[in-house]
């Protein structure tokens, strides 16, 4: 009877705990200086949510007049450009029956010619309504802070009918997904001039705050402090936007005579040289100019269409819900039931957080349920699946130094460490950098890792590609051998086509050298060798190696040496040749006693694959 119930309490208690931790994170993330990683994976959820919903169809009550780069190179200006320029730019506006022109370009700097700052002046002030920013400054340091504010010149304070502040927000992930709603310099409230722009084009009383909450056009404005969520309605270019220079020579009016007409017509900087740019739920990777995020605030004031957040006693709520449903997910004995039960309510959940984002513009939290869910369902089994995975991973770390993945895979698979050491018939590779001890000595330790880690990562993934095992490094050498822990029949094969295809790495590796200006007159050697070899695990309990020892393994790392004597790439003995021969094509160099044996072995120059060019085939260097 306690052998039945025993699981059940301890997945209350470890579902308990869970809960717990994620009720702590949601209780500091209220802390407005924190941010925790469950908010940040909301956040990107959020962004998803915005994307499934897709692009939304803006309300046509607002135009850009781009600071582009076609701009730049059509006039040839450098930045600033003279406010004369535009000053023409708003007389076309006006022309064109603009309704409402925002200026998001700092005017608190006179010009270089007066006469420029009074002709914009003069045209802001011919326009229905003008709107420009102000900057609240803060910095501190040492112990102290100063606060300043930066507002147009008194020209333009004179024509404007109104101003307000536009910080964007970036979040952790640098992403803008609000802009401060409000702030304050000397007891006077100062609101983003979004607000401005909205309530001169509806023509409605500025915002303010009543019971300590901002309304604004009969509405409560949603607000996390004194930041609003920005409702995105697309990416970049989702508003129509004309360049500069072609509002300025009329050409957007001859195209369009209506492109302004009561419109909100937004004048700032879209070319990425001004660095106005920033990324977005729709434009991560795509930045959106500030500006057009402006528009998007505009919109999203204009109609009324907030995105709201759940508070925080709602995401707790949510939070215990979900833990009681993954207790009662987890009861079933019948593990597919619990698998589809977990994937249906998981998925429901996403999908029914996702339908109220995109009805009703509420973003209920999705990343703390979802983990609450998932980790209700696991935890009854996760001790075992621990062990079994401990023992495992210690298996493949042993391995994965040695042999590519997909072999560590098969060898995980035996569970079987003591049917790895045994005697086996496999071949060997030795390879060798001809003259990197010379070579070294001119370098630093910097720049011989910097060659080196590059050569031994490029030749060792071309030894696992066709099936090897890497030995061991020592420097600039390698050790590897074909045939096991997973034997093939052909690993004589296999271990000369490793051997031509490292060929070909070391010279892609030359070029990028070259390029680089490091040393790339480099050669290598490579020796092969066949035959019985004992094969296995060797070491103690704290290091342990899996290697080949044996007399055929002495007569591979020779013929690597022998590569020097007679100046060719690649030699292989005589049992190799007779296993390879079929596909490769190699000629005997000579018959020699190697150090360590006393009758003489044959010794062929490896001349390339049978039936290949001759540019394919290998040559000698010079001695």
């Amino acid at each position: 009877m306690m052998t039945g119930k025993k699981p059940l309490n301890t997945s209350f208690l470890l579902i308990s705990i869970i809960m717990g931790i994620l009720l702590a994170l949601n209780i500091i993330g209220l802390l407005p200086s924190v941010t925790t990683p469950l908010e940040s994976m909301d956040y990107s959820i959020r962004d998803l949510f915005t994307r499934l919903r897709g692009v939304e169809e803006p309300s046509g009550e607002i135009v850009i007049v781009a600071i582009d780069d076609f701009s730049f190179s059509w006039t040839g200006f450098q930045w600033p450009w003279s406010r004369s320029y535009f000053a023409e730019i708003v007389n076309q506006i006006n022309a064109g029956g603009g309704k409402v022109v925002g200026v998001d370009i700092i005017l608190s700097e006179p010009d270089e010619a007066e006469e420029s700052d009074r002709a914009f002046a003069t045209a802001l002030g011919e326009s229905p309504a003008a709107v420009t920013v102000v900057q609240i400054v803060r910095e501190s340091g040492q112990g102290f802070e100063t606060e300043s504010f930066v507002q147009p010149l008194s020209p333009y304070r004179d024509v404007l009918d109104g101003t307000g502040i536009t910080s964007f927000i970036r979040d952790e992930d640098a992403i803008v997904r609000s802009v401060v709603a409000f702030d304050s310099f000397q007891e006077t409230t100062y609101y983003h001039w979004a607000f401005d722009l909205a309530r001169l084009h509806m023509n409605i009383p500025p915002p303010s705050f009543v019971d300590n909450s901002l309304h604004f056009n009969r509405q409560v404005v949603p607000l996390n402090g004194n930041s609003m969520l920005v409702n995105f309605a697309g990416p970049a270019r989702t508003y129509p936007t004309y360049s500069a220079s072609d509002v300025h020579d009329g050409i957007t009016l001859e195209q369009d005579p209506d492109a302004f007409r009561g419109k909100i017509v937004l004048i700032g900087a879209t070319s990425l040289t001004l660095q106005d740019i920033y990324p977005t739920p729709f434009s991560a990777t795509a930045p959106t100019p500030g500006v057009e995020i402006v528009a998007n605030v505009v919109d999203t004031i204009l109609q009324g269409k907030y995105i709201t957040t759940a508070p925080p006693w709602v995401a707790m709520l949510i939070v215990v819900t979900a833990a009681g449903i993954a207790y009662l997910i987890s009861l079933p004995k019948r593990p597919m039931q619990t698998i589809t039960l977990l994937l249906l309510t998981m998925g429901g959940y996403f999908v029914a957080a996702l339908l109220v984002f995109i009805r009703q513009r509420y973003s209920l939290p999705v990343i703390a349920p979802e983990i609450m869910l998932f980790l209700g369902v696991v935890l009854p089994t996760l001790e075992q699946a621990v062990s079994q995975e401990r023992e495992k991973r210690r298996l493949r770390n042993l391995f994965s130094r040695f042999i590519s993945p997909e072999m560590v895979d098969q060898m995980v698979a035996t569970q079987d460490l003591n049917s790895l050491n045994k005697r086996s018939n496999i071949s060997i590779l030795f390879s060798d950098i001809r003259g990197f001890t010379t070579l070294s000595e001119k370098m630093t330790p910097e720049e011989v890792v910097a060659l080196l880690n590059p050569y031994l990562e490029a030749l060792s993934r071309v030894i696992y590609k066709h099936g090897g095992t890497v030995d061991k490094y020592e420097g600039d050498a390698i050790m590897a051998f074909f045939g096991e822990p997973v034997h093939y029949e052909d690993h004589a094969v296999r271990a000369l086509r490793a051997a031509m295809d490292m060929r070909i790495a070391l010279s892609d590796l030359r070029e990028g050298w070259a390029r680089e200006g490091h040393p790339h007159q480099i050669e290598m050697g490579i020796g092969i060798n066949s035959g019985e070899v004992f094969v296995g695990l060797l070491g103690s309990e704290q290091r342990i190696n899996y290697t080949v020892i044996g007399d055929n393994v002495n007569l591979a790392s020779r013929l690597q040496d022998l590569t020097k004597n007679y100046a060719w790439p690649i030699l292989i003995s005589e049992s190799t040749y007779r296993q390879v021969s079929d596909e490769f094509e190699a000629e005997l160099a000579d018959s020699v006693t190697v150090k360590g044996k006393t009758q003489p072995v044959n010794v062929y120059r490896v001349i390339g694959r049978r039936g290949a060019p001759d540019t394919e085939k290998l040559q000698g260097w010079k001695k």
